[in-house]
């Protein structure tokens, strides 16, 4: 078989683990996309955001957001809350119950990584997240 190209290899890595993401058993059981995980995420580390931006952050349309957020904030998991500088717009904010499922969400999380890093040697996985961080460091620049 002909040696894959890292840049396949990098997009099909992605691809399994969004699957092994979708498919795992508490996060079928707590009912959380992907997409809701990212958003979720997001609003958390950028409290008060407003939607446009989550959008941003995410690199899909602001339309697209529109039902994962919904969804989110009917789970009492977001919360939108009136700008008190523009009122015709809404920051997001994460909720209680929200950073409740974070926590689950990084369980899930931690547990695709177990199961990816199994039979990985500690200084391989520092060597992997240096590489990784230097690619993220040279992709971001090209901005």
């Amino acid at each position: 078989m002909a040696q894959q190209s890292v840049g396949y290899l990098m997009v099909d890595i992605l691809r399994l683990l969004r699957r092994e993401f979708q498919t795992h058993e508490l996060a079928t059981d707590i009912g959380i996309t992907l997409a809701q995980a990212r958003a979720l995420k997001c609003v958390a580390m950028h409290p008060g955001i407003r939607q446009v931006e989550v959008a941003e952050l995410m690199e899909i349309k602001p339309m697209s957001l529109v039902p994962v957020l919904d969804h989110l904030v009917a789970l009492s998991l977001l919360e939108r809350r009136k700008d008190p500088n523009d009122r015709r717009a809404h920051g997001l904010f994460i909720t209680e119950k929200g950073n409740g499922q974070l926590i689950e969400i990084k369980a899930i999380v931690d547990d695709i990584w177990d199961a990816a890093a199994s039979g990985l040697a500690e200084t391989d996985i520092a060597i992997f997240k240096h590489v990784l961080e230097t690619l993220h460091s040279n992709l971001s620049l090209k901005k």
